[in-house]
């Protein structure tokens, strides 16, 4: 399916759907668990659907409560396995879901016997040699069916259950180490981890979160160098609501201050357990007009000449050396919206310690760099960062900036969900005579079902073509 976007200008209420990362864990921790869990806003997307189909597999039944039209429902039902937690049954197959791999393969290790991972074509390109170390120092044994290859399909034998100490990076990916902090209820004797070079560790809290919420001592120290996991004889099934996913947040966010627009993004998660709503101060910092009501849940975005000057220009001008530096390894999947407003702002944005972006669905500072300089913008593309230098579309007094020369044209997805929301968001802010067509933008429903829907209830005007 291709999406043609056209300049809008937005208006209205918008509520972004469940949080993955907070579905993925929930349904994970609800298959350990003794007992009846409940899951109420969960994000039906396809990695999360790809979770619920998996963890039956190791003991647990899992109902969506699917309405009329086939889809799931609001509140989704597991039962958990408890103590009837087994060996996975059959292959497991994680679809394009990263979290799903390297979340549930340290828990297949814990028991005896053969466990066997694979994937779609993208999943199958991303790196397991990390999970193959990692498991390996706690006694389990891994490899990888293609001799000389980097990814599944990936067989595990033998086990972890005694425990032990993991020396590890880090730096490669967070969900391993959470994974492995999962795993490391079910061990007989506690599971350490020593980092070299943490990266991501906001997911790392959330993890360590979500086993204190479910009664299973974690310690992790101030700089994620050192954490420990306890085992658990048992926790009970649990009531939880999934907040709303800063990740999905990002592109309406992002779409408004590029535009004259002027929307209310509803239920923000405000508990500060994902790391992406680090994008707020970021676009307050070069003049985004946000206003984020902490209390009502709710972030009010005025873009353009919505703003409170009337122009909404955004720049770097009054930071440090007129220049935005975002260190991108706490929250990476942001790197997508970020590169996109950043080809809107006057001055020189620096997106730095990001290689953990080239590891995702797609090498995202490569195809970043591509897909964005085919429609105009000025980047840099180095192993660790890109550096863009943007323009805003107007200048100080409001009057076109001649300097600003984005355009539409033909932009690639890559199959990358990530990348499709934020090229189809960069064509609302471009002049109307200058459409963008992204090509293969159904993969938005790995982590936002209906996008391109939800955001035409705001006046996106998002137009479909099969």
């Amino acid at each position: 399916m291709n999406i043609i976007v056209s300049k809008s200008n937005l208006s209205g209420k918008i509520t972004v759907p469940g949080s993955k990362s907070h579905t993925i864990r929930a349904l994970l921790l609800a298959t350990i668990a003794d007992g009846i869990s409940r899951i109420k806003n969960p994000l039906p997307s396809a990695d999360c659907l790809s979770t619920a189909a998996a963890v039956p597999l190791i003991g647990s039944t899992v109902d969506l409560n699917l309405l009329a039209e086939g889809e799931p429902g609001t509140e989704w039902t597991v039962y958990g396995a408890g103590k009837k937690l087994h060996l996975p049954d059959d292959v497991v197959n994680v679809g394009d879901s990263g979290s799903l791999l390297y979340f549930l393969t340290p828990i297949a290790a814990c028991f005896e016997g053969t466990s066997v991972f694979t994937g779609d074509a993208s999943i199958r390109k991303r790196p397991v040699n990390h999970v193959i170390d990692a498991l390996s120092q706690l006694g389990a044994k891994a490899f990888v069916t293609r001799p000389g290859s980097n990814g599944c399909p990936l067989v595990i034998t033998g086990s972890i259950k005694n425990g032990g100490t993991v020396r590890t990076p880090g730096e490669v990916s967070s969900q391993y180490i959470s994974g492995l902090m999962m795993a490391g209820i079910l061990t007989e004797k506690p599971i350490k981890i020593e980092l070299s070079n943490p990266k991501e560790t906001p997911y790392l809290t959330m993890t360590q979160k979500w086993l204190q919420k479910v009664g299973v001592e974690c310690s992790v120290s101030e700089d994620f160098k050192h954490i420990e996991v306890t085992p658990a004889q048992k926790f009970s099934g649990f009531d939880v609501t999934i907040p709303s996913d800063w990740e999905g947040v990002a592109f309406p966010l992002i779409a408004a201050l590029i535009s004259d627009s002027k929307i209310t993004i509803e239920n923000v998660d405000s508990s500060g357990t994902q790391g992406d709503d680090a994008i707020v101060s970021i676009l307050q910092s070069i003049g985004g007009d946000i206003v984020w009501d902490k209390e009502a849940c709710t972030l009010t975005v005025n873009g353009g000449k919505n703003a409170k000057d009337g122009i909404g220009r955004l720049s770097t001008e009054n930071l440090p050396n007129g220049e935005l530096h975002v260190k991108i390894s706490g929250f990476p999947d942001a790197v997508c919206a970020l590169s996109v407003i950043a080809c809107f702002t006057e001055g020189k944005v620096v997106i730095e310690d990001a290689a953990v972006c080239r590891r995702k669905e797609t090498d995202r500072l490569k195809v970043l760099n591509a897909e964005l300089s085919n429609l105009g913008a000025e980047i840099e593309e180095y192993e660790d960062s890109l550096v863009i230098h943007g323009h805003s579309p107007v200048l100080k007094d409001g009057s076109k900036n001649p300097a600003f020369k984005m355009h539409g044209g033909i932009a690639k997805s890559y199959d990358d969900h990530r990348m499709a929301m934020s090229l189809s968001c960069l064509g609302l802010g471009l002049d109307d005579t200058m459409p963008i067509v992204v090509s293969n933008a159904e993969c938005c429903a790995v982590s936002f079902p209906h996008f391109f829907e939800i955001m035409n209830t705001i006046n996106a005007n998002f137009k479909m073509e099969v």
